[in-house]
C-alpha cells in the first residue's frame, strides 16, 4: 500500500505540471491586457508600458511560465495584479465558506441521498422508485443558479425565513451560520443527491439480484438487514466514487453557487479574478483545485482496500 500511494504521489507530479503550463498558456493567450486594467481607460501608452514592464509581461512567454514555476517551487504564489495582496493570503482568508459549503453540502447529500438509493432500488417500479428518479432528473436538469435564485425568493423575499446573502462564520454560533449556509446548501445539494442516489440505486440493483441476498432471504434475515449488511457493504465502492466525483464537482459548483449568495469564498473570488484578469490569483486557484482532485482520488483508491477486500495493490 505504501508502495502505491508513493507511486500515485510521484505520477501526479506530472499531472500538476501540465495543469500548470495549460493554465499559463491559457492565461496568456487570450484576449485582453491586465495593464489596461490596472491603469484604467485614460493610461497613456507610456503607462501601459511601464506596468508590463513591472508585471514582467514584456519578458518572453517561456520565460515567464518558468519564472512562475521556479516562484512555486518556493511557496510564493505571487502578488495580486489588482488588490497588491499575496495570493496565498487573499486564498486563506476565503478557505473558509468555501470548505464550510463544500462540506455541508457532501454530508447532507450522503444522508439523503445513499438511503434514498436503497429504499428505491428496494421498491424497484413502485411510486416511491418513480418519485426517486423524478428528483434526480429534476436535479439534473435544473442549473444550480436557477436553484440558488427560486430559493431566494421564496424562502428569502417571500417568507423572510434566511437571509438573502452573506457569511457567517461558525465562531460567531451555530444559529448565525447554518442561517447563512442553508439556502446555499441546500441549493447545491440537490444536484449531489440526484447523483448519489441514481448510483446507489444502480448498484444495489445489481446486488439485490445475486444468489447470496437471496440465500439470506431465505435464511429468513429481515429486509433491512439484507439490504444494510449484504446489499449496501457490498456496493459500497461505486457509492464511494460518486461521492469523491461529487467532491470534484463541487469545485465547480460553489463558483456559481457563491456568486448567486454573495459567499466571500474562493469561487467568488475566482469570478472576480477572471474578470480582472488577475494572473497570479487565476492560476493558484486553478492548481489548488486541480490539487484536491488528486488528493480526493488518492483517497478513494485507498479507501477501496477497507471496503473491499479482494481489493488488493502491489
Amino acid at each position: 500500500m505504501l508502495g502505491y500511494i508513493v507511486q500515485r504521489i510521484l505520477a501526479a507530479i506530472p499531472v500538476m505540471g501540465f495543469v500548470a503550463l495549460f493554465v499559463f498558456l491559457l492565461l496568456r493567450l487570450t484576449p485582453g491586457d491586465p495593464a489596461a486594467i490596472i491603469a484604467g481607460d485614460t493610461a497613456t501608452p507610456a503607462q501601459l508600458a511601464a506596468i508590463r514592464e513591472r508585471l514582467g509581461l514584456t519578458d518572453p512567454i517561456y520565460i515567464q511560465f518558468l519564472n512562475w514555476i521556479g516562484d512555486l517551487l518556493r511557496g510564493d504564489f505571487g502578488v495580486s495584479i489588482i488588490s497588491q495582496q499575496p495570493v496565498i493570503t487573499m486564498i486563506a482568508g476565503r478557505l473558509e465558506p468555501t470548505i464550510s459549503l463544500a462540506l455541508t453540502t457532501i454530508t447532507l447529500s450522503i444522508i439523503i441521498a445513499v438511503p434514498l438509493g436503497v429504499i428505491a432500488a428496494w421498491k424497484q417500479g413502485t411510486i416511491i422508485d418513480r418519485l426517486v428518479m423524478a428528483i434526480s432528473v429534476i436535479g439534473f436538469s435544473v442549473p444550480i443558479f436557477v436553484i440558488g435564485y427560486v430559493m431566494i425568493q421564496i424562502f428569502s423575499m417571500q417568507l423572510g425565513w434566511f437571509p438573502v446573502q452573506g457569511f457567517r462564520s461558525i465562531t460567531e454560533g451555530i444559529g448565525p451560520f447554518v442561517e447563512r449556509i442553508f439556502l446555499p446548501t441546500i441549493s447545491l445539494t440537490l444536484l449531489y443527491i440526484a447523483l448519489i442516489a441514481r448510483i446507489t440505486r444502480t448498484s444495489m440493483l445489481e446486488i439485490l439480484n445475486e444468489d447470496y441476498v437471496r440465500t439470506a432471504h431465505a435464511k429468513g434475515l429481515s429486509d433491512v438487514r439484507v439490504l444494510m449488511r449484504h446489499a449496501l457493504r457490498n456496493c459500497a465502492v461505486p457509492i464511494v466514487t460518486v461521492i469523491g466525483i461529487g467532491f470534484a464537482l463541487i469545485i465547480s459548483g460553489v463558483v456559481v453557487t457563491e456568486s448567486v449568495f454573495n459567499l466571500p469564498g474562493i469561487g467568488r473570488l475566482t469570478v472576480d479574478a477572471v474578470l480582472a484578469r488577475d494572473y497570479p490569483v487565476i492560476q493558484a486557484v486553478i492548481l489548488l483545485a486541480s490539487l484536491v482532485y488528486v488528493v480526493i482520488n488518492l483517497l478513494i483508491d485507498i479507501a477501496y482496500v477497507f471496503l473491499d477486500p479482494r481489493i488488493r495493490y502491489q
